[in-house]
């Protein structure tokens, strides 16, 4: 599943942010493959919110569709 298609209060775990200058600006946020985030909010045809810590990131729904993630056990 892709972070677009996660519902929001979910929490999921990052399996893959294919480009590299994306995973670059990503890692700077404390957020890489392996990472557990919660949805915190999706805006209607906007960015889905995430959150790690006390720390949020909004990210455009289409880098969200291009980002992998599965269900965090």
């Amino acid at each position: 599943m892709t972070l677009a298609e996660v519902k929001q209060g979910q929490n999921v775990k990052i399996c893959r942010i294919p480009d590299e200058i994306i995973r670059a600006q990503a890692i700077r946020f404390g957020v890489c493959e392996g990472t557990v985030v919660r949805c915190t909010e999706k805006l209607p045809a906007g960015p889905v919110v995430i959150a790690k810590g006390m720390q949020e990131l909004a990210v455009g729904r289409k880098l969200a569709e291009r980002i992998t993630v599965r269900e965090a056990s």
